[in-house]
């Protein structure tokens, strides 16, 4: 007999975007943004695999054991103490708006999202994994905690891991964006997987490297809180971008060209799209989105203060 007891109705998510990195805040700093994928789910009486996906790379996803927000949800149950042989029958239901390898969080957006729907189909399923749980076993599946602490907390959030006890644990804290503030995006048509990004940083950098961006990381928290006119000197990174350029030409080069005008573009996440912070007027914004030319679509997006959201949804 099962170990836990599940809820009869269907819950929703609403997950938002996240640009991790900022610049110079590698695999620390994430920053949410107001674009969100969506996700259903509801038990089932037999132990089948119902999953139909909408929208965003719909025809890549997986509609079995392979897909993301499932692969969350079951290790979101295995936390629960729940045998695999137990898993119960699941619908899930899914509307991508989060264009894939782009640098805006769509795994950690499907890995958050199944682990509050693993809890919420669960009576008592909250008191038994925190948020401090989702995250730590969001991180465990994404690598880094970065894009999940954003997803899950809203705004600009730094995370880092700590061990507590022998176990690797996930933390992570938020802080509110000066509302002056707003981010334009220029996402490109080609994709590029993380993992491949990361394989091109180097082992080590210099002292002066990573003194850079120690005071440019710290600068970043004053600047987002408080002080758009620094948000071009905060996003300095000298850690992995460069390193980056080869699997991006395109990206790079535009990125350095709006910095040479002084703009506070920087890499989103592993890339390759491109992210300005900005405070300007319409005008200036124009100015910028000419820039980009045609290998870009511009989107304009709020900075979102709230987090991933849950409801039922009947």
């Amino acid at each position: 007999m099962s170990r836990l007891t599940f809820r009869a109705s269907a819950y929703e998510v609403k997950v938002p975007a996240s640009s991790a990195n900022l610049g110079p805040g590698f695999d620390a700093f994430g920053l949410a943004l107001e674009k969100r994928d969506r996700y259903i789910a509801q038990i089932l009486d037999d132990k089948t695999l119902d999953i139909d996906v909408a929208g965003e790379g719909a025809e890549d996803v997986p509609r079995d054991e392979k897909n993301l927000v499932v692969k969350a949800i079951h290790k979101g149950w295995d936390f629960l103490g729940l045998p695999k042989k137990e898993y119960p029958g699941l619908a899930l239901r899914a509307l991508n708006a989060l264009p894939h390898g782009r640098g805006l969080g769509s795994s950690a957006s499907a890995i958050i999202g199944g682990l509050i729907l693993s809890r919420s189909l669960v009576v008592g399923g909250a008191d038994r994994m925190s948020d401090n749980d989702v995250l730590t076993l969001a991180t465990e599946m994404e690598g880094h905690p970065d894009n999940v602490a954003a997803a899950t907390l809203g705004g600009a959030s730094i995370a880092w891991m700590e061990d507590r006890a022998g176990v690797p644990t996930g933390c992570a804290a938020g802080f509110a964006v000066d509302q002056r503030i707003r981010a334009l995006l220029f996402v490109p048509k080609a994709q590029l997987a993380t993992g491949k990004a990361r394989k091109m940083l180097p082992e080590t950098i210099t002292h002066r490297d990573a003194s850079i961006n120690s005071g440019r990381a710290a600068l970043l928290v004053h600047a987002l809180s408080a002080r758009p006119d620094l948000l071009f000197a905060a996003t300095e990174d000298h850690l992995h971008q460069s390193y980056r350029r080869e699997a991006m030409p395109r990206s790079y080069d535009l990125m350095k060209k709006l910095r040479g005008a002084g703009v506070a573009a920087m890499i989103s996440g592993a890339g390759p799209s491109v992210l300005v912070l900005h405070s300007g007027t319409s005008a200036e914004h124009d100015d910028i989105v000419r820039t980009a030319g045609d290998h870009f679509t511009s989107m304009d997006l709020e900075i979102t203060q709230d987090g991933a959201s849950l409801s039922n949804a009947g």
